[in-house]
């Protein structure tokens, strides 16, 4: 016999603590009953209104801060991403029943992004408990401890509240000195570029600290008219991945210009990466490109394959050269590298995980989304298609992953 489908309508009106589905625009989407009941407010007072609107600071308090807080929660869940936990906060409401008489309230609130299929987020799961009574206990009107406490509780709640603030700002200053390392590690557009047509994009995670962990590089080969083109991934996040990042891009940089092929350069990187603190599970790929053969030679470390746009539109995945990634290995057997001819007209692009990795999601649909994308934008200029491909493939709140990215005409 085949179980009733889940009715989860009726279980989001039934759930017994106030929740409220709220837009990016801080519009009520839908509210349930203890919503209802625990606001005071009926649901055609609510479906449809700016939050705000609805429930305004005190203006009696001019020092009231609840709508502040809650706003700057609601943001920082549209900007990262990431769920957020309130301290408890007071936010006074004023009476359904009498206009301009407010009631002194505290609510504990958590606030939760819901993404759609395409990775953005379409609402934010607006939980709150109402913590008044708590606060207040119990206790003669003549003793004060019920006040006692509740002030003892507030005051803790704030300074938790501000501790997170703190770390916030912290944590923000960290981000920018990593991007500035970052920055300083990997060479200049016009440094990597030369007379080649090519591009090359770096596009931090927004509102994380898990920045800084890719690279790209481009690198003129002795011998003949021929460029070594390279992406790698560090896992990691911040300052230490930074510093890790830059020693192995520097390593191959090096070895690749000695090297007799791609697979010969990422073994000589991968002996190193066993000695390189946060280097566990360092992905890269790297190609060698001879112009006057017309042939791409490439090898994978655990990263995954660049894509080759022939002129004709065909797009072909690079993917018959992969092995485990750098450390994977304490003494590594030789890896893997193949070859591939392209005319001229083609397009290279190499790429970290952040450009075709979402949640929830298999990765080969990224893979697809990113060869559909690559294929109908063909003809534009580097340049263009790098930044068509970023618009395209990264959700428009921003990545939960740094993403690198180089776009070579061949």
């Amino acid at each position: 016999m085949a179980e009733a489908p889940i009715d989860y309508a009726a279980v989001y009106q039934a759930l017994p603590g106030m929740v409220a589905l709220l837009t990016p625009e801080l519009v009520y989407a839908d509210v349930n009953e203890a919503f209802v009941r625990g606001s005071g407010r009926s649901r055609e007072d609510l479906l449809g209104r700016y939050l705000f609107d609805v429930f305004p600071d005190n203006p009696n308090v001019p020092e009231a801060t609840g709508a502040h807080h809650l706003r700057a929660s609601l943001l920082r869940v549209l900007s990262t991403g990431e769920r957020d936990t309130m301290a408890v906060q007071r936010y006074d409401v004023e009476s359904p029943e009498h206009s301009g008489v407010w009631e002194e309230r505290y609510w504990s609130p958590v606030n939760t992004p819901v993404r759609g299929p395409d990775g953005r987020i379409g609402l934010i799961v607006h939980r709150v408990e109402e913590v008044t009574e708590l606060l207040r206990v119990r206790g003669g009107a003549g003793d004060g401890r019920g006040r006692v406490l509740e002030a003892e509780l507030y005051t803790r709640a704030r300074e938790l509240q501000d501790l997170n603030n703190r770390l916030r700002r912290a944590h923000a200053r960290e981000r920018e000195v990593a991007l500035s390392l970052q920055e300083a590690m990997l060479p200049a557009r016009r440094q990597l570029v030369g007379h080649h047509r090519a591009a090359v994009r770096y596009q931090p995670a927004v509102g994380a600290l898990n920045v800084c962990g890719d690279w790209y590089d481009l690198v003129d080969l002795v011998g003949g008219n021929r460029i070594g083109v390279s992406v790698g991934d560090v896992v990691g996040h911040g300052l230490a991945a930074a510093g890790v990042m830059g020693q192995l891009r520097s390593a191959l940089t090096a070895a690749s210009r000695v090297a007799d092929g791609p697979a010969q350069a990422l073994n000589v990187v991968g002996r190193y990466a066993h000695v390189v603190d946060g280097a566990e599970s360092a992905t890269a790929v790297t190609t060698f490109v001879d112009f006057d053969r017309h042939t791409i030679t490439y090898s994978s470390a655990g990263h995954p394959p660049p894509v080759l746009v022939h002129h004709d539109g065909r797009v072909e995945f690079l993917d018959r050269a992969t092995d485990p990634p750098l450390d994977a290995q304490p003494d590594p057997a030789p890896r893997p590298e193949a070859v591939t001819g392209f005319s001229p007209g083609a397009t290279l692009v190499l790429y970290t995980d952040g450009l075709v990795e979402r949640r929830r999601e298999d990765i080969d649909t990224g893979l697809h989304r990113l060869a559909e994308a690559l294929h109908r934008h063909r003809a534009q200029d580097p340049e263009r298609l790098a930044d068509t491909v970023l618009l395209e493939l990264l959700p428009s709140g921003g990545a939960t992953d740094d993403t690198a990215l180089v776009v070579v005409r061949l």
